[in-house]
């Protein structure tokens, strides 16, 4: 979270029913309506309320990612960062990262627990530790809220003993906001005509989530930075090269989507979500050239993102007749493109890994 944002009021909320889930993970058709990777042969497509019904509580999804083998993708060792991170300034903690947490909010515990950033009561005792979580907060899992409620209170607790705690927009982020604000509201998409409560269920929506979801909220979300650049690493969510869609430098991408959500125009929040949807842009030949173009821009040696399970990265989930492989095993963060990014989504939505990594990661 950024510091300034609203803490008052984000204790952990009420205790109520987890709604059932199923680890899965589907992506919809508007990913790719665009890009490198618009010839995918994905079959998904983004559902048009009345044409399918819902469970109350949750939509099923698939897992119809397009398989990606090991030999699809350009395994690299690996190696030091380019140069070495600047130099941190006397008394400063050390640096975390957080992928995508997604609802799983007793994963998270155990998981900030075990890097010692929270004692056995779930409070801040890091000190001056610096922790970012990389967005998708919520979907999918049974307590999106509570996440962002302990995070939001994780905030308050490390500024007061010399740390921070913060976190960057991801693309759910932008669904939960834009199924809240806008529902039905049909909205121009290149697969189609579309709504954010649509795409927001297709997604793993839950309805806990959305009867808990208040003002403080909402607020919170729309004022988180979309990317940032801490000790040489810079922080996004998305795999994707959007980015540069948003501005030339790193304040002028934050204000303009902080701007784009100021505005409460559902067109344009569907193209900001349908943007930070993309993903796989570092993978395969030239991903290394895409992540130079960011670090190039916006500063930093090496690239830290979410979003795209590593599971899928390295082909680990799906087979080539439909068939589902054994649960992922995801020992760590996946270091790709020359070395120069890495992939912090452990899959845990598919009963992946929640990863908490300090950085910069050893070699």
């Amino acid at each position: 979270m950024v510091e300034g944002s609203m803490t008052q009021g984000a204790g952990q909320g009420p205790t109520v029913e987890r709604t059932a889930t199923l680890r899965d993970f589907r992506v919809p058709a508007y990913v790719h309506e665009t890009g490198p990777y618009d010839q995918s042969t994905h079959p998904g497509n983004a559902v048009v309320p009345g044409e399918e019904a819902y469970p109350e509580g949750y939509t099923p999804t698939q897992r119809d990612l397009p398989v990606i083998h090991r030999g699809d993708t350009l395994q690299m060792p690996v190696e030091p960062a380019p140069q070495a991170a600047p130099h941190q300034s006397e008394g400063v903690g050390p640096l975390f990262v957080v992928g995508d947490v997604h609802g799983y909010i007793d994963e998270l515990v155990a998981a900030l627990q075990e890097k010692e950033l929270i004692d056995s009561d779930g409070q801040w005792c890091a000190g001056t530790a610096r922790l970012w979580f990389l967005g998708d907060f919520t979907d999918r899992g049974p307590d999106g809220i509570g996440v962002i409620d302990l995070v939001m209170r994780l905030s308050a607790e490390a500024a007061a003993a010399g740390g921070y705690c913060k976190a960057l927009m991801g693309n759910h982020e932008l669904l939960l906001l834009g199924a809240k604000r806008f529902g039905d509201t049909p909205v121009v998409s290149g697969a189609g005509t579309a709504t954010f409560q649509a795409a927001w269920l297709l997604n793993g929506g839950q309805k806990t989530d959305m009867d808990r979801l208040q003002d403080h909220h909402l607020q919170w979300m729309a004022r988180l930075d979309a990317i940032e650049e801490v000790d040489g690493h810079l922080l996004v969510h998305s795999d994707t090269t959007a980015y540069l869609d948003y501005g030339d430098s790193i304040e002028a991408v934050n204000d303009t989507v902080r701007e784009t959500i100021t505005r409460n125009d559902a067109d344009e929040v569907w193209d900001l979500f349908r943007k930070f949807t993309k993903r796989f842009s570092f993978r395969d030949e030239g991903g290394a050239d895409h992540v130079r173009s960011l670090l190039d821009t916006y500063g930093g040696a090496r690239i830290v993102h979410g979003h795209s399970p590593i599971p899928y990265l390295l082909g680990e989930v799906g087979s080539e007749d439909g068939e589902d492989t054994a649960d992922p095993v995801v020992e760590g963060p996946h270091v790709y493109a020359d070395g120069l990014a890495i992939a912090m989504d452990g899959g845990v939505t598919m009963a992946g890994k929640l990863l908490v990594q300090q950085l910069p990661l050893d070699n």
